[in-house]
């Protein structure tokens, strides 16, 4: 699998991460026709993921929750925010400041996931064209 995620996707290999494993299972969940999929944009292709919010309101109370997605790929970008969270000095700022504002873990965790999935998509889209 690390041959095939250096030979397609190295640019997705040099990102802070993402290793051979995570790799694959992103571009495996994009599969060969992303624009079978609506993968045009960041949108549908964070729906995909499971990253993308959805109204869940009731009565008086406001809420998000996230879509589903591809439970893989999800659990792909729970990856690469966990090894961020631990390794990278820049996420590791984003967290602090995020908890100085109230955040809890689980929100944060939340928006990383959405960051990941933008910087991807902007990876893969530049690799599809």
């Amino acid at each position: 699998m690390a041959r095939l995620a250096e030979r397609h996707a190295p640019q997705l290999l040099a990102v802070v991460g993402i290793g051979p494993d995570t790799a694959a299972t992103l571009l495996i969940t994009m599969g060969d026709n992303p624009e079978r999929l609506g993968l045009g944009s960041e949108a549908s292709f964070a729906a995909l993921y499971g990253v993308s919010p959805v109204e869940r309101s009731s009565g008086t109370r406001q809420y998000r929750r996230l879509n589903r997605g591809e439970w893989q790929a999800n659990a792909a970008l729970h990856r690469i925010v966990q090894t961020r969270l631990r390794c990278d000095p820049r996420t590791q700022e984003y967290y602090e400041r995020r908890i100085k504002q109230g955040k809890t873990r689980r929100e944060i965790v939340r928006c990383l996931k959405r960051y990941a999935a933008r910087e991807v998509f902007h990876l893969v889209r530049a690799m599809r064209s």
